[in-house]
């Protein structure tokens, strides 16, 4: 799987300016047995194998860059830094550089959603499921959520639609076991968990590449669905029609039939997401 590149406009001294990353200001030595991990931060797994890499590189050259946390009561509640804070404990440290400030809940998990992004961190569900807590908690738009990440709007509609995958999916592509690609085209079949997983299955079982799978779903959907005008009614055929449009296109749409004539119209948020939408009815 290839790897991703994030196009990341902002850092977290540009999320909060006045923390001191850069600088290193206000930054106090914490005993490291009072810091507990963020038990929501989006990351779920850690690479045992780089974590003693980094512990080893820690044992050297100490803690390079502070931890970010937020005190709470007699403990401190990490907010950034995790690997480095696990990689410390790793290498025996009693103590840890870090940065003590007052945060709001959104804030922590926007941060700890940035910091992860950056590094590459989070695999695409992990990614996925940070982006819809942001929307359905703390009611941020796919466009904010673009701004404060780095990313565009497309690009993040095209990740949230992984939320929406049967679990057993899900836990294929954390595994590796699929890809971000395969990912994308299995979302693509509609709410039908059964079916996602029927797909996710075949694709493993006869290792099909993306553009195989995504034939394959085509030619699935075609046979589900063979000549709906003739078993439904209208408008449940022109909802269905919607939710699969969006499910491609990754935006809104709306269809609208009246005295034998029809409209649809898709809504896009920026130039290019327009040409993202282009691109795929190109296709």
């Amino acid at each position: 799987m290839t790897a991703r590149k994030p196009a990341l406009g902002r850092g977290l001294g540009a999320l909060i300016p006045d923390i001191g990353i850069e600088n290193n200001e206000g930054v106090t030595e914490i005993d490291i047995n009072d810091i507990e991990p963020n038990k929501d931060q989006p990351r779920r797994k850690f690479d045992e194998d780089k974590l003693r890499d980094l512990a080893d590189s820690i044992k050297e050259h100490g803690v390079v860059q502070p931890v970010i946390v937020k005190k709470e009561g007699d403990f401190y509640r990490l907010i950034a830094g995790e690997r480095r804070w696990r990689a410390a404990r790793i290498a025996g440290l009693k103590t840890i550089p870090a940065i003590t400030k007052e945060f709001t809940e959104q804030e922590i998990m926007e941060i700890s959603l940035i910091e992860n992004v950056q590094r590459e961190d989070l695999n695409p569900i992990e990614e996925a499921e940070a982006y819809k807590r942001l929307i359905d908690e703390f009611k941020l738009t796919q466009e904010e959520i673009a701004q404060k990440i780095g990313k565009s709007r497309s690009a993040i509609a095209n990740i949230l639609r992984l939320a929406s995958l049967d679990d057993r999916v899900k836990q294929y592509i954390s595994e590796g076991t699929l890809s971000e690609g395969h990912a994308r085209a299995i979302s693509n079949v509609g709410d039908d968990k059964e079916l996602q997983y029927e797909i996710a299955k075949k694709v493993i079982d006869e290792n099909l590449n993306v553009r195989q799978t995504e034939k394959f779903i085509k030619k699935k959907m075609l046979a589900v669905i063979k000549d709906p005008l003739e078993v439904k009614k209208p408008d449940l055929y022109l909802e269905e029609v919607k939710r699969r449009m969006e499910n491609v296109l990754g935006s809104k749409v709306s269809i609208s039939f009246k005295r034998r004539k029809g409209t649809i119209q898709i809504d896009y948020y920026s130039q290019e997401d327009l040409e993202r939408i282009l691109e795929i009815l190109k296709a």
